[in-house]
Protein backbone atom coordinates (compact mmCIF):
# COMPACT_ATOMS: atom_id res chain seq x y z
CA UNK A 1 0.00 0.00 0.00
CA UNK A 2 0.90 3.56 -0.74
CA UNK A 3 2.52 5.38 1.61
CA UNK A 4 0.51 8.85 2.58
CA UNK A 5 3.83 10.44 3.18
CA UNK A 6 4.32 9.64 -0.82
CA UNK A 7 1.44 10.79 -2.18
CA UNK A 8 2.92 14.09 -4.20
CA UNK A 9 -0.62 16.06 -4.10
CA UNK A 10 0.78 19.58 -5.59
CA UNK A 11 2.24 18.11 -8.97
CA UNK A 12 -1.01 17.43 -10.29
CA UNK A 13 -2.10 20.78 -10.02
CA UNK A 14 1.26 22.00 -11.81
CA UNK A 15 0.93 23.54 -15.37
CA UNK A 16 4.60 23.91 -16.29
CA UNK A 17 5.53 24.48 -20.03
CA UNK A 18 1.21 24.11 -20.61
CA UNK A 19 0.43 27.32 -23.14
CA UNK A 20 -2.97 29.00 -21.37
CA UNK A 21 -5.01 31.67 -22.89
CA UNK A 22 -7.23 34.03 -20.78
CA UNK A 23 -9.58 36.37 -22.67
CA UNK A 24 -11.05 39.25 -21.12
CA UNK A 25 -7.17 39.71 -19.46
CA UNK A 26 -6.93 43.10 -19.14
CA UNK A 27 -8.80 43.68 -15.50
CA UNK A 28 -10.42 42.54 -13.02
CA UNK A 29 -11.11 37.89 -12.62
CA UNK A 30 -8.84 38.02 -15.96
CA UNK A 31 -5.58 39.72 -14.98
CA UNK A 32 -6.44 36.87 -11.53
CA UNK A 33 -6.50 34.28 -13.94
CA UNK A 34 -2.91 34.78 -15.67
CA UNK A 35 -1.10 35.62 -12.21
CA UNK A 36 -2.67 32.12 -11.56
CA UNK A 37 -1.09 30.22 -14.21
CA UNK A 38 1.79 31.72 -14.05
CA UNK A 39 2.41 31.17 -10.95
CA UNK A 40 1.90 26.99 -11.44
CA UNK A 41 3.93 27.25 -14.37
CA UNK A 42 2.46 28.06 -17.56
CA UNK A 43 3.23 30.01 -20.21
CA UNK A 44 0.32 32.64 -20.87
CA UNK A 45 -1.43 34.66 -23.40
CA UNK A 46 -3.35 37.32 -22.36
CA UNK A 47 -6.30 38.22 -24.74
CA UNK A 48 -8.30 41.77 -24.65
CA UNK A 49 -8.81 44.78 -26.52
CA UNK A 50 -7.16 47.13 -23.90
CA UNK A 51 -3.36 46.60 -25.36
CA UNK A 52 -1.81 49.00 -23.33
CA UNK A 53 -3.21 47.00 -19.89
CA UNK A 54 -2.24 43.45 -21.90
CA UNK A 55 1.25 44.24 -22.16
CA UNK A 56 1.69 46.13 -19.15
CA UNK A 57 0.60 42.43 -17.14
CA UNK A 58 2.95 40.21 -20.01
CA UNK A 59 5.64 42.10 -18.72
CA UNK A 60 5.15 41.13 -15.25
CA UNK A 61 4.86 37.64 -15.88
CA UNK A 62 7.92 35.14 -16.57
CA UNK A 63 6.79 33.80 -20.29
CA UNK A 64 3.65 35.66 -21.38
CA UNK A 65 2.56 37.37 -24.59
CA UNK A 66 -0.05 39.86 -24.91
CA UNK A 67 -2.57 40.00 -28.30
CA UNK A 68 -5.59 41.80 -28.49
CA UNK A 69 -8.57 40.70 -29.81
CA UNK A 70 -12.24 41.82 -29.91
CA UNK A 71 -14.14 38.23 -29.20
CA UNK A 72 -17.13 39.68 -30.87
CA UNK A 73 -15.02 39.69 -34.17
CA UNK A 74 -14.99 36.60 -35.71
CA UNK A 75 -11.63 37.10 -37.58
CA UNK A 76 -9.95 38.20 -34.35
CA UNK A 77 -11.04 35.30 -32.83
CA UNK A 78 -9.17 33.21 -35.36
CA UNK A 79 -6.30 35.06 -35.36
CA UNK A 80 -5.83 34.92 -32.05
CA UNK A 81 -5.72 31.41 -31.95
CA UNK A 82 -3.18 30.99 -34.85
CA UNK A 83 -1.15 33.48 -33.50
CA UNK A 84 -0.75 31.27 -30.46
CA UNK A 85 0.10 28.32 -32.01
CA UNK A 86 2.51 30.16 -34.66
CA UNK A 87 4.30 31.35 -31.24
CA UNK A 88 4.11 28.37 -29.17
CA UNK A 89 3.18 25.34 -31.12
CA UNK A 90 -0.55 24.41 -29.26
CA UNK A 91 -3.40 25.19 -27.16
CA UNK A 92 -3.22 23.57 -23.83
CA UNK A 93 -5.81 25.43 -21.79
CA UNK A 94 -8.30 28.39 -23.13
CA UNK A 95 -10.46 30.25 -20.40
CA UNK A 96 -13.23 31.94 -22.29
CA UNK A 97 -13.59 35.04 -19.28
CA UNK A 98 -14.42 38.32 -21.72
CA UNK A 99 -17.98 39.08 -21.12
CA UNK A 100 -20.68 42.22 -20.89
CA UNK A 101 -23.11 42.71 -19.10
CA UNK A 102 -27.02 44.28 -20.36
CA UNK A 103 -27.58 45.64 -16.59
CA UNK A 104 -29.84 47.68 -15.99
CA UNK A 105 -32.25 46.25 -19.02
CA UNK A 106 -35.83 45.79 -18.28
CA UNK A 107 -37.21 42.95 -20.19
CA UNK A 108 -40.46 44.70 -20.45
CA UNK A 109 -38.23 47.60 -22.15
CA UNK A 110 -36.98 45.21 -24.68
CA UNK A 111 -33.44 46.48 -26.43
CA UNK A 112 -32.69 43.71 -28.86
CA UNK A 113 -29.70 45.27 -30.18
CA UNK A 114 -27.95 45.16 -26.71
CA UNK A 115 -29.83 41.96 -26.27
CA UNK A 116 -27.94 40.04 -28.94
CA UNK A 117 -24.63 42.10 -28.39
CA UNK A 118 -24.22 40.37 -25.19
CA UNK A 119 -25.11 37.28 -26.59
CA UNK A 120 -22.25 37.44 -28.84
CA UNK A 121 -19.83 38.05 -26.61
CA UNK A 122 -21.38 35.97 -23.96
CA UNK A 123 -22.11 32.88 -25.85
CA UNK A 124 -21.05 33.08 -29.40
CA UNK A 125 -17.42 34.03 -29.12
CA UNK A 126 -16.95 31.26 -26.53
CA UNK A 127 -18.43 28.67 -28.95
CA UNK A 128 -15.94 29.85 -31.84
CA UNK A 129 -13.00 30.29 -29.76
CA UNK A 130 -14.01 26.99 -28.41
CA UNK A 131 -14.19 25.36 -31.48
CA UNK A 132 -11.04 26.77 -33.21
CA UNK A 133 -8.95 25.44 -30.37
CA UNK A 134 -10.64 22.33 -29.73
CA UNK A 135 -8.79 21.63 -33.41
CA UNK A 136 -5.40 21.83 -31.76
CA UNK A 137 -6.37 19.95 -28.83
CA UNK A 138 -7.99 17.25 -30.28
CA UNK A 139 -5.26 16.30 -32.87
CA UNK A 140 -2.90 15.99 -29.92
CA UNK A 141 -5.64 14.08 -27.67
CA UNK A 142 -5.06 16.57 -25.03
CA UNK A 143 -6.65 19.96 -23.36
CA UNK A 144 -8.96 22.16 -21.44
CA UNK A 145 -11.02 24.24 -21.78
CA UNK A 146 -12.93 26.24 -18.71
CA UNK A 147 -15.60 29.03 -19.64
CA UNK A 148 -16.84 31.85 -17.05
CA UNK A 149 -20.30 31.50 -16.91
CA UNK A 150 -21.64 32.74 -13.52
CA UNK A 151 -24.51 31.92 -10.79
CA UNK A 152 -26.76 33.97 -12.34
CA UNK A 153 -26.69 30.85 -15.67
CA UNK A 154 -27.78 28.85 -13.17
CA UNK A 155 -30.83 31.23 -11.47
CA UNK A 156 -32.12 34.30 -11.87
CA UNK A 157 -30.98 37.41 -11.43
CA UNK A 158 -33.71 39.26 -10.14
CA UNK A 159 -33.82 41.75 -8.72
CA UNK A 160 -30.79 42.70 -11.15
CA UNK A 161 -32.50 43.41 -14.31
CA UNK A 162 -29.88 41.43 -16.86
CA UNK A 163 -31.84 38.80 -19.14
CA UNK A 164 -29.20 38.68 -21.44
CA UNK A 165 -26.29 38.46 -19.41
CA UNK A 166 -28.55 35.39 -17.10
CA UNK A 167 -29.41 34.16 -20.73
CA UNK A 168 -26.23 33.90 -22.19
CA UNK A 169 -24.47 32.41 -18.91
CA UNK A 170 -27.33 29.68 -18.75
CA UNK A 171 -26.60 29.17 -22.59
CA UNK A 172 -22.72 28.90 -21.73
CA UNK A 173 -23.32 25.74 -19.36
CA UNK A 174 -25.31 24.29 -21.36
CA UNK A 175 -22.57 24.76 -24.26
CA UNK A 176 -20.18 23.62 -22.04
CA UNK A 177 -22.05 20.00 -21.23
CA UNK A 178 -22.74 19.72 -24.94
CA UNK A 179 -18.86 20.04 -26.25
CA UNK A 180 -17.82 17.92 -22.94
CA UNK A 181 -20.16 15.08 -24.30
CA UNK A 182 -18.56 15.62 -27.67
CA UNK A 183 -14.94 16.00 -27.16
CA UNK A 184 -14.40 13.68 -24.72
CA UNK A 185 -13.26 10.58 -26.19
CA UNK A 186 -10.19 12.55 -27.52
CA UNK A 187 -8.85 13.90 -24.29
CA UNK A 188 -10.18 17.28 -24.24
CA UNK A 189 -12.27 18.70 -21.28
CA UNK A 190 -14.90 21.30 -21.42
CA UNK A 191 -16.24 22.84 -17.82
CA UNK A 192 -17.98 25.74 -16.38
CA UNK A 193 -16.82 28.18 -13.62
CA UNK A 194 -20.01 30.00 -12.38
CA UNK A 195 -18.95 32.47 -9.91
CA UNK A 196 -21.07 34.38 -7.48
CA UNK A 197 -20.48 38.19 -6.66
CA UNK A 198 -17.28 39.50 -6.20
CA UNK A 199 -15.56 42.85 -6.89
CA UNK A 200 -14.08 43.40 -10.19
CA UNK A 201 -14.93 46.01 -13.24
CA UNK A 202 -18.29 44.22 -14.02
CA UNK A 203 -19.75 44.18 -10.61
CA UNK A 204 -18.23 47.55 -8.75
CA UNK A 205 -20.40 49.37 -9.43
CA UNK A 206 -22.30 47.28 -6.85
CA UNK A 207 -19.83 46.64 -4.13
CA UNK A 208 -20.06 50.92 -3.79
CA UNK A 209 -23.64 50.67 -2.46
CA UNK A 210 -24.09 50.11 0.40
CA UNK A 211 -27.38 48.81 -0.28
CA UNK A 212 -26.66 46.38 -2.57
CA UNK A 213 -23.73 45.39 -0.37
CA UNK A 214 -26.43 44.27 2.03
CA UNK A 215 -28.48 42.67 -0.10
CA UNK A 216 -25.44 40.29 -1.52
CA UNK A 217 -24.69 39.41 2.13
CA UNK A 218 -28.65 39.04 2.92
CA UNK A 219 -28.88 36.68 -0.26
CA UNK A 220 -25.22 34.88 0.18
CA UNK A 221 -25.16 31.79 2.70
CA UNK A 222 -21.76 33.35 3.63
CA UNK A 223 -22.97 36.49 4.42
CA UNK A 224 -20.26 38.24 2.25
CA UNK A 225 -19.32 38.97 -1.44
CA UNK A 226 -16.10 36.77 -2.21
CA UNK A 227 -12.69 37.75 -2.75
CA UNK A 228 -10.92 37.53 -6.00
CA UNK A 229 -8.37 34.50 -4.96
CA UNK A 230 -11.07 32.60 -3.88
CA UNK A 231 -11.62 31.44 -7.41
CA UNK A 232 -7.51 30.30 -7.83
CA UNK A 233 -8.43 27.13 -6.27
CA UNK A 234 -11.31 25.94 -8.86
CA UNK A 235 -9.06 27.18 -11.77
CA UNK A 236 -6.30 25.33 -11.39
CA UNK A 237 -7.97 22.28 -10.59
CA UNK A 238 -10.19 23.03 -13.90
CA UNK A 239 -6.78 23.51 -15.71
CA UNK A 240 -5.14 20.90 -14.64
CA UNK A 241 -4.62 16.87 -14.50
CA UNK A 242 -6.34 17.10 -10.72
CA UNK A 243 -9.57 17.33 -12.81
CA UNK A 244 -8.74 14.42 -15.53
CA UNK A 245 -11.73 12.70 -14.72
CA UNK A 246 -13.91 15.75 -15.06
CA UNK A 247 -15.61 17.32 -17.97
CA UNK A 248 -19.25 18.64 -18.88
CA UNK A 249 -19.25 20.29 -15.06
CA UNK A 250 -20.48 23.94 -13.65
CA UNK A 251 -18.88 24.61 -10.77
CA UNK A 252 -20.54 27.31 -8.52
CA UNK A 253 -17.87 29.19 -6.22
CA UNK A 254 -20.60 31.47 -4.89
CA UNK A 255 -20.23 31.52 -1.20
CA UNK A 256 -23.82 29.41 -1.01
CA UNK A 257 -25.82 32.15 -3.52
CA UNK A 258 -27.06 28.69 -5.17
CA UNK A 259 -27.78 26.25 -2.55
CA UNK A 260 -30.79 28.72 -1.00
Amino acid sequence: MEDFKEIDVATSFRLDGKVCIVTGASSGLGERFARVFAAAGAKVVVAARRIDRLSALASSLPDAIALQCDVSEDEQCKQLINDVINHYGQVDVLVNNAGISDAVNPAAEADIALFRQVVDVNLNACFLLSALAARDMLERGAGSIINIASVHGLVASAPNLQPAYAASKAGLINLTRDLAVQWAKQGVRVNAICPGYFDTELTNVMFEDSRMITWIERNTAMKRGGKIEELDGALLFLASEASSYVTGVPIPVDGGWTAR
